[in-house]
């Protein structure tokens, strides 16, 4: 290389890092997307006691990061810490489920009337979430389905323009993903009814009868109470 097309040094007298250097995550970031996406996607079932070694090899971190880690993930509810021992993937609980079915139904049932008459960016918004959510069906990637469906009803929720609500219905994002994903792995049928629901919903929005959207809404998220009652596993 010449003297010409060398890279002039900065005013410390160094190099500037080369433009294809991405600088990585903090590894406590690292490890706490690890974590996550693993139980969000059933790969840490409920029940299974993750140890601070076994995450640190695998994510290539030392177990300080490891640790701040665990503890966002306790604050969230997804483990419990146990000291010396490690952490425990909690279960999703018949009251949790409860618990986030009653406030979906408050939710979505007042976002959704509130979106009739739907305007045409959302029709086609929730149209091409309706085909995506069919295409990792087909596919069998219930996990970005489970992703999809909850993207599905955000879009309605957020449509609204409330943004207290929208972020209330947001702090759920991970509750239901972890449900959808244990739903449709524990009921294969269920994906097809839900997108068969999707399909019903987008027609009444379509056809701009809020009474019909509210009541299909309200049997969509319905079904999950049955679960609350001991069908999931």
């Amino acid at each position: 290389m010449d003297m010409a097309s060398a890279p002039a040094p900065s005013a410390t007298g160094t190099l500037p890092a080369p433009a294809s250097v991405v600088k990585q995550p903090p590894a406590a970031d690292r490890v706490y997307t690890h974590v996550k996406q693993g139980v969000l996607e059933r790969r840490y079932e409920g029940g299974t006691l993750l140890t601070e070694g076994e995450l640190a090899e695998a994510v290539g971190v030392s177990r300080t990061p490891v640790r701040e880690a665990l503890l966002r993930l306790e604050v969230e509810g997804l483990l419990k810490l146990y000291p010396k021992k490690g952490a425990l993937v909690l279960p999703v609980s018949a009251q949790e489920i409860a618990d986030v079915v009653e406030t979906r139904q408050l939710v979505e049932e007042h976002a959704v009337r509130k979106a009739v008459p739907a305007s045409p960016r959302l029709l086609a918004r929730l149209e091409e979430l309706l085909d995506q959510q069919k295409a990792q069906a087909a596919a069998g990637d219930l996990a970005a389905a489970a992703v999809t469906d909850r993207c599905f009803h955000a879009e309605i929720v957020r449509s609204g323009g409330n943004e207290i609500l929208s972020r209330l219905y947001d702090q759920l994002r991970d509750r239901q993903l972890r449900m959808g994903v244990a739903v449709m792995h524990a009921h294969p049928d269920r994906i097809t009814k839900a997108l068969h629901e999707h399909e019903e919903i987008l027609g009444a929005l379509r056809a701009g009868d809020a009474e019909a959207a509210v009541a299909l809404v309200h049997g969509h998220v319905n079904w999950f109470s049955n679960l609350a009652r001991g069908e999931l596993r």
